[in-house]
């Protein structure tokens, strides 16, 4: 089971994108959802164009993906080389329409910036911006048990949450905010969080919202034991890659709001050993 990461420079995360565990015949296919959703989100957020313009470039970007399920009619050509592994991801392994719909309305969601209320408005998008992801891995695996979706569920928006705390020193001086305001109430701190904050005054609520993601990292853990062979170990490394990131981020104190905790090369051996742990 891949999961989206690293490709480029610019683009670092914590995960690597069809990894050597991926079973080859995979990789193309893992390789397209990829850069799909890695497009879709730059179309979103990076460079400096006005809201309403990324919203059309995603709109125009969603009619090119519903053109190649159709059928009828080629897409755009804008970027051809998105879709043209997609349509072969897409005939090859017969994937479905709907999870990267729903990407793209996460995406949408992110071109506004927009704040969350409450944190279940945070795991609905999480629900649209992660999941789909790792729905489309157990597509491919063949895997579509109830059991196992709601388990991928909980390790995607785990993930996904646990990059947004580990990203606020970066988020936040971008102006993207996914700190839950009922959280930060909770805590007795003004929402939405005020500019200058001290990282200390906000470690109790990144504390809070740690936990919140290790308990929906372990729920989903077990999946890892069945689905098969090399893409098992790799959602061990991924599952143990999240919870390294927490364990880093609580031995800050959890202040990211100051500075972001990354994986390094010489977390391997650990990352490994809690791996082959979890087969026990």
């Amino acid at each position: 089971m891949a999961t989206i990461g690293r490709v480029t420079v610019d683009h670092y995360e914590n995960f690597p994108v069809a990894s050597w565990l991926c079973p080859p015949h995979l990789r193309p296919a893992v390789a397209a959802i990829y850069a799909f959703a890695r497009t879709a989100d730059d179309l979103a957020d990076e460079g400096d164009a006005p809201p309403e313009q990324r919203l059309a470039d995603l709109k125009a970007y969603e009619r090119d993906l519903r053109a190649i399920y159709a059928g009828g009619q080629p897409p755009s050509g804008r970027w051809p080389g998105v879709f043209a592994a997609l349509a072969r991801a897409i005939e090859s392994h017969q994937l479905p329409r709907d999870p990267l719909l729903a990407l793209l309305s996460a995406f949408e969601q992110d071109a506004g910036n927009p704040h969350y209320d409450t944190y279940g408005a945070l795991l609905d998008y999480c629900s649209r911006s992660a999941n789909p992801v790792g729905r489309l891995m157990l597509h491919l695996y063949a895997i579509d048990d109830a059991a196992s979706l709601r388990q991928s569920d909980d390790i995607c928006t785990a993930l996904q949450l646990i990059n947004f705390w580990q990203d606020l020193s970066v988020d936040q001086p971008r102006g993207r905010n996914y700190l839950p305001h009922e959280v930060l109430r909770t805590h007795e701190l003004q929402a939405p969080l005020p500019a200058g904050i001290d990282a200390r005054s906000l470690a109790p609520v990144v504390h809070d919202l740690c936990d919140r993601a290790r308990h929906q990292m372990l729920a989903g853990a077990p999946l890892s034991r069945r689905v098969p062979g090399r893409a098992g170990w790799e959602l061990r490394l991924v599952v143990q890659g999240g919870l390294a990131i927490l364990r880093k981020i609580e031995r800050m104190n959890y202040q990211t709001l100051q500075a972001r905790p990354r994986l390094r090369t010489w977390d391997a051996p650990g990352l490994a050993w809690r791996a082959l742990a979890m087969t026990a």
